[in-house]
Order: C-alpha cells, then structure tokens, then sequence
C-alpha cells in the first residue's frame, strides 16, 4: 500500500505539471487572441490559483474540492485532443496530468482519512 505522504508527492507533483502547462500553453505555445488572453487567464488559471495553497500543505477538504475543479482540465484535454492540430499533444498531457492528479488525490483522501486518530473505517451499507 502506498503511504499517504507518498500519494500526497504524486498529487502535488501532477498539479504543479499542470499549472506549469496551462501558463506555458496560454502565455508561450499557443496564446489565444490578445482580447481572450484576460478570459482564458481567470478561467484556466483561476480554480488552480484557488486551491493551491491547500493542495500543497495537505488540507483534506481542498484536495477533495481541488479533485472535482481537476475534471475541467479533463475536459478541457479531451477537447483538444480530439481534433487534428498542433495542440493535440497538449490536451493529451493534460488529460494525463489531469488524471494522475484525480486519481492520487482520492487515494490520498482516502490513506489520510484512514490514518487520522479516531477515524472508522465504515462497515455497514
């Protein structure tokens, strides 16, 4: 079994992948339009911005919020992976940094839960 704090270094670490492709996608490979670059900013940047601060210290209720806000750049991947051209290798990074970070956060919500003092695991329906 992997340990949370292990979990936690693979969480942070494809959530950092991600904040450093977004910025260097919408500022250096492929900027949008100069008047969409402010929209594109707030709307890609911005739920990443939110949470990162708990992301990085470990703060289960963030992580949680941060693994649901993870899906838009799932989508948001798929989107561009999905039609022919240059930024088609972009969308499948970040369909993959997408999901390693969904899938090592949850694991670590769920190792972290587990290893509070006090926690139960549930037994019943």
């Amino acid at each position: 079994m992997i340990s949370a704090k292990t979990l936690h270094g693979i969480a942070v670490t494809a959530f950092v992948g991600l904040v450093v492709l977004m910025l260097s996608w919408l500022l250096w490979l492929y900027p949008p339009a100069d008047a969409l670059m402010p929209i594109a900013l707030i709307t890609l940047l911005g739920p990443l911005a939110l949470t990162a601060r708990g992301v990085l210290y470990g703060r289960r209720y963030t992580v949680a919020w941060s693994a649901i806000f993870v899906l838009i750049y799932f989508i948001h991947g798929v989107t561009y992976a999905a039609v022919p051209g240059p930024e088609r290798w972009l969308g499948i990074v970040e369909i993959v940094l997408a999901v390693v970070y969904f899938t090592a956060a949850l694991m670590y919500l769920r190792q972290a839960g587990s290893a509070r003092p006090g926690s139960r695991e549930r037994t019943g329906p």
